[in-house]
């Protein structure tokens, strides 16, 4: 069997889109407007995608407002926020160049998406030739809307625990419904659970735990065999070409984080500074057997941060360096994050949206060349 590979599930939106979602939040162009923009880079994302021979492809995530916000708000500014939510809650992380990205705050009962990713995936899959996944954020993300320390009026937190997990499970079984062959459940908040990060009071409270938990209770609702599609993606961040916890040992998240009973998982790796030492943590920790099913391990093998486009050689070569620590049946390629979680995003070391746009293309071409010569390599 080829080692798999698949996109985290972001790209860069293009400049155009970019200025539309600008122009819809002034009040200057309708949402029909807007949307005629998103479909128009969907469109693009998936045929620029599959021309790389990317087995499994996205979107994009070009309708997203982000990763994490895409069921609750419109767009980044706040345009369409949902119901029971004021735009004044905590940060949700403050990277490394001093700028942050901030979470609404839940106000009352009861919670519930506005969007599911299936909204967007039914729209994009038409486009589309071959396989598709969806990304889908944790509950544990959004498990921040509630306040830390305060009770909301009315809707305890342990009943708004039981509601986001309702919503959690949905959206991953709509998003298979709509056509999806894997989903993956992006967790970068994992890695910045061990921050301790002043600035930042949620980072300080040991909460990996629990999100932990929380996951579980979803992913425990699906089959093994569902489990199998169903993944994992861990990275210190990626926004505005920074990061928020790369300085965060991964010996403090990788044995709790595969107590998660996912059967794959999309582990940021190219950007690290000792990967070796990260191969065998994966191997020391990942489970063959995590209640009916092994966990696969996607390395990433492209760093989206970096305009440099890695060589399918340099691909290859990780691939086989991390099979010495990791068993080759379990072993997958993946790119360290999204290119572009945040739907608007300057890319700055880039020089602009449109340029990294086109870098993400030729980095994902590298990485699918890489994956061939390294299963050539390894006899796989």
């Amino acid at each position: 069997m080829p080692i798999p590979t698949e996109n985290v599930g972001s790209l860069p939106r293009p400049a155009r889109l970019q200025q539309a979602i600008a122009d819809y939040d002034a009040g200057s162009i309708s949402f029909e407007d807007l949307a005629a923009e998103q479909d128009a880079a969907c469109k693009d994302s998936i045929e620029r995608m599959e021309a790389t021979g990317a087995p499994i492809v996205s979107d994009g995530e070009q309708r997203a407002s982000s990763f994490a916000t895409y069921p609750i708000t419109d767009t980044l500014a706040g345009t369409g926020l949902a119901d029971n939510l004021a735009a004044d809650g905590q940060y949700f992380a403050i990277f490394d160049d001093g700028h942050h990205r901030q979470l609404p705050r839940l106000t009352g009962a009861p919670f519930r998406y506005k969007t599911f990713a299936s909204d967007y995936l039914s729209k994009s899959i038409p486009y589309a030739s071959g396989p598709m996944k969806q990304a889908v954020i944790a509950p544990s993300m959004l498990s921040l809307l509630y306040p830390l320390d305060e009770e909301v009026d009315g809707y305890p937190r342990e009943q708004f625990l039981s509601d986001l997990c309702d919503e959690a499970e949905r959206d991953i079984r709509q998003a298979f419904a709509a056509g999806a062959q894997r989903v993956s459940v992006d967790f970068t908040e994992g890695r910045l659970a061990s921050k301790n990060d002043p600035r930042n009071p949620w980072t300080g409270r040991h909460m990996l735990q629990q999100f932990i938990e929380l996951n579980n209770r979803v992913l425990d609702r699906f089959s093994a065999e569902e489990r199998v599609n169903i993944g994992i993606h861990t990275c210190p961040g990626g926004d505005m070409d920074s990061v928020h916890s790369a300085d965060v040992d991964y010996a403090d998240l990788l044995p709790s984080m595969f107590g998660m009973n996912a059967g794959y998982f999309l582990i940021q790796l190219a950007s690290e500074r000792d990967k070796e030492y990260v191969y065998k943590l994966i191997g020391e920790h990942s489970r063959e057997d995590a209640n009916g099913v092994p966990q696969v391990c996607h390395i990433g093998v492209i760093d989206p941060l970096n305009p440099t486009v890695e060589t399918p050689e340099q691909v290859a070569e990780d691939l086989v360096t991390a099979a010495r620590h990791i068993p080759v049946e379990r072993l997958g390629a993946t790119d360290d994050c999204g290119f572009s979680p945040f739907s608007v995003d300057d890319k700055p070391k880039h020089g602009s949206p449109d340029f990294a746009r086109d870098v993400a293309f030729q980095k994902i071409a590298a990485r699918v060349q890489g994956v061939q010569i390294a299963g050539e390599r390894l006899g796989v």
